[in-house]
């Protein structure tokens, strides 16, 4: 990324509070994380007011204990798991219910003002729209004139870019690729999420545990984790077929922990998309590799003051 070298002094607060961890760290204006200044604290489904209240506090004031002098905080970007109530800057997630009402953006905004002194502009967006932004700025999907970036790990979820612009939708939330049904009964993320995969095949008699088990096992040629692994990645695609038809998609990115259980993920997911598309635009979407790895949603928390 091109600056100034006053540019390169600009960074920003970062917060990424998802459903198993809280993480903090200062981001420079080229998308570099500050080294030293990059903390976490657990969360999980008891994490109440007060918990999540002390983690972001302990893991603000680390970051900004990392800032150089010369350094300017420009402000503090969130992201978090949804959904997200952007007008009152609360969230409402699905895996933490003794978070429901948070209101995570004062939070934030607090303790980023408690350490730096001074006041401190704080934007709220829910974490698959930090990694859409964070991918087109940033990563796989720089330069396209659509694009969806899309987690696939313990939940799916994902956010729009259109000509270089995030799109929150009018509550900010546009994005919740896991919420649309695959079934008339089940959602994307009831099919095709890690956890989702590894229930599917221990009821057709693979006995593994978990998503790394999945990825071994199918290595090695066991046919019903191959058969899970397929399944995910099918889903996923027909989902992206449709959502490339309504929104005219150029690339999708795709991160997260499962989508790493087998090497062809990808591909298999671009076959899906390509075979369940209806018109010739949306079969011309392509399926890449998140560029950002699990950074993304931190990164793009990042960027939302980062403009």
């Amino acid at each position: 990324m091109t600056g100034s070298a006053t540019d390169d002094r600009r960074v920003a607060l970062a917060v990424d509070v998802g459903g198993t961890k809280l993480e903090a760290a200062l981001v420079r204006a080229d998308g570099t994380v500050v080294d030293g200044t990059r903390s976490r604290r657990p969360t999980g489904p008891d994490a109440t007011f007060d918990s999540l209240r002390t983690a972001i506090g302990e893991v603000v004031a680390h970051a900004l204990a990392g800032r150089a002098s010369e350094d300017e905080l420009v402000g503090a970007g969130i992201g978090s798991a949804g959904p997200v109530d952007r007008e009152q800057g609360a969230i409402v997630p699905v895996n933490m219910p003794g978070a429901h009402g948070f209101g995570l953006r004062d939070a934030v905004r607090s303790a980023a003002e408690a350490e730096h002194g001074a006041p401190v502009e704080t934007v709220l967006a829910h974490d698959g729209g930090c990694l859409a932004l964070a991918e087109a700025r940033y990563g796989a999907t720089r330069g396209a004139a659509a694009s969806l970036s899309i987690v696939v790990s313990t939940g799916v979820g994902g956010g729009f870019v259109v000509d270089g612009r995030y799109l929150p939708g009018s509550s900010g939330n546009a994005g919740h690729l896991g919420q649309v049904h695959a079934t008339p009964e089940l959602t994307v993320e009831q099919v095709a999420s890690g956890p989702a995969s590894v229930a599917w095949a221990r009821t057709q008699g693979w006995t593994g545990q978990q998503g790394e088990d999945l990825a071994r096992d199918a290595k090695a040629g066991d046919a019903i984790a191959r058969a899970a692994i397929e399944r995910s990645a099918r889903t996923v695609g027909a989902a992206l077929a449709d959502a490339s038809t309504l929104v005219d998609l150029e690339v999708v990115a795709i991160g997260g922990g499962f989508s790493r259980v087998a090497d062809d993920y990808i591909d298999l997911v671009q076959a899906a998309l390509t075979e369940s598309a209806q018109h010739d635009y949306s079969r011309r979407t392509r399926v890449v590799r998140s560029g950002l790895g699990d950074e993304g949603p931190l990164i793009g928390a990042a960027a939302l003051v980062l403009r």
